[in-house]
């Protein structure tokens, strides 16, 4: 689920530059392309619920050519919260119960039906799989303007959080804003998982 750019955010130029010329290569990926990098992002994911049993999930529904496929959340398991997008951009969320309890929501969304738990709901995840268009090497996240997913950072406490990336995505620098937050990790279908903190060794 991406981030969505509004009146909100006050984009430096270049940011919107970056993410016009990464949109534009995610649209050129043809499905045999997104498939198999589904798999492989996929595969990593399993690996790492795996090493970290973690009590509660939040991810996302990924939509068109974003890592992970439609069927990630299926991926994530039953300990899985999901987004539901407010007016405000904000993300309430919802505990996942299956495909079936998917439905059309704003801006083209698949969104969880279900009741609602609370902005806050996000603190109690211990793993936290974020949409991305880019994470530079100090971890920081590019999304895509809206501020969604920098305010679920933000609330995040203890979980570990990890962006989903296209091979390609993770760059030296992406230009940021006080708002901007980082993440832990990201996973790429070339490389699987990559913590930050190795990065700088």
């Amino acid at each position: 689920m991406p981030d969505f750019a509004s009146g909100a955010e006050k984009s430096q130029p270049g940011k919107i530059a970056l993410r016009n010329q990464l949109l534009a290569a995610r649209r050129l990926l043809t499905p045999q392309d997104r498939a198999k990098a589904a798999a492989a992002v996929q595969a990593a994911l399993k690996d790492l619920l795996r090493a970290q049993a973690p009590t509660m999930i939040a991810g996302y529904v990924p939509l068109g050519p974003e890592p992970g496929g439609p069927d990630l959340p299926e991926v994530l398991g039953d300990r899985l919260i999901l987004p539901v997008l407010l007016p405000d951009n904000d993300l309430d969320w919802v505990r996942y119960a299956g495909p079936d309890t998917l439905r059309p929501g704003r801006l083209g969304l698949r969104e969880p039906s279900g009741p609602r738990l609370g902005v806050d709901a996000v603190a109690e995840a211990t793993l936290l799989i974020v949409p991305a268009l880019a994470v530079d090497r100090t971890g920081m996240r590019l999304g895509r303007g809206g501020g969604s997913y920098d305010r679920a950072l933000a609330r995040a406490g203890r979980a570990y959080t990890v962006a989903l990336l296209h091979d390609g995505e993770l760059l030296p620098t992406v230009p940021a804003e006080p708002h901007d937050r980082r993440v832990h990790a990201v996973i790429t279908p070339a490389e699987g998982l990559s913590d930050t903190a190795d990065w700088t060794k």
